[in-house]
């Protein structure tokens, strides 16, 4: 593995905005050789991320993804299902979504939804979420034994750090778009998520898929612990930086730009 890789940025007061981003766009950079070793070596890497309402995973999935293609990492945040899909057995719409070889497949939320929302706002009944914690870890298994890296998130904030960041999205109108019904009437119910919590790491946190827990009370440490620690787990090779030259540019002959009606973007800027 590279030794590049870092243990996180676990100690230490305030991350200021300087050292978050030097150290972000190096882990940037390991990502992009992960990303290289995954399409080299055909391997399937999934990622499930869930949490608290609020604890920061899409922040955390764009430090992953802007940096590197969308050809081999994708992002899988599924709508309510429809009548259809609650029709089929519950895992069935997650199927489609696995990795196939030289792909990373990142779940924003994920099958663990049963587990979570769906429990605790009455979603569905209790022997539907009993059969659920029995099966996924059976499925996990059948996905590691078939090749797949699966590496599963949970990320944790305070109570006192989620009303903060819920009243922000209130009183800013850049953020109302991110508050939804669903988070404010999941709020009340914090014990109950933390119940469901629990009796879902007791269920799946198996040996060949097991949970990890970060704290992003600070979001910016938080990002690069997950990034590093995701790193960690996988047993990637980066490619020798090839030694690239440019070519002498042509020389334009008799090329002249056509005399054509456009319009040009103002450049007040």
């Amino acid at each position: 593995m590279s030794d590049k890789k870092k243990n996180g940025a676990t100690h230490g007061g305030k991350l200021g905005r300087k050292q978050y981003e030097a150290e972000l766009a190096t882990l940037q950079g390991e990502l992009v050789s992960l990303q290289e070793w995954v399409k080299r070596t055909g391997a399937k890497l999934c990622i499930v991320f869930e949490g608290r309402d609020t604890a920061g995973k899409g922040g955390t999935i764009k430090g992953i993804v802007e940096r590197v293609s969308p050809r081999v990492f994708r992002v899988v945040a599924l709508p309510s299902p429809t009548e259809r899909e609650k029709s089929q057995m519950y895992i069935q719409r997650y199927l489609a979504h696995f990795p196939a070889a030289g792909e990373v497949v990142i779940f924003d939320r994920s099958w663990y939804n049963r587990a979570g929302v769906e429990r605790v706002m009455g979603f569905c009944t209790p022997k539907q979420t009993e059969d659920f914690l029995r099966m996924a870890p059976l499925v996990e298994r059948a996905m590691v034994d078939s090749g797949i890296i699966l590496v599963k998130y949970w990320l944790e904030v305070s109570e006192e750090e989620q009303t903060r960041r819920l009243e922000s999205r209130i009183n800013d109108p850049r953020k109302t778009w991110k508050l939804s019904a669903m988070d404010v009437e999941s709020y009340g119910r914090w014990y109950d998520y933390s119940r469901a919590r629990d009796a879902m790491f007791q269920a799946t946190d198996v040996g060949g898929a097991p949970w990890y827990i970060a704290n992003t009370d600070d979001k910016k440490r938080g990002r690069l612990n997950i990034i590093s620690h995701l790193l960690s787990q996988v047993p990637y090779e980066p490619e020798p930086t090839p030694d690239v030259k440019l070519p002498e540019r042509q020389k334009p002959g008799d090329y002249q730009e056509p005399k054509l009606t456009l319009r040009h973007i103002p450049t007040p800027f």
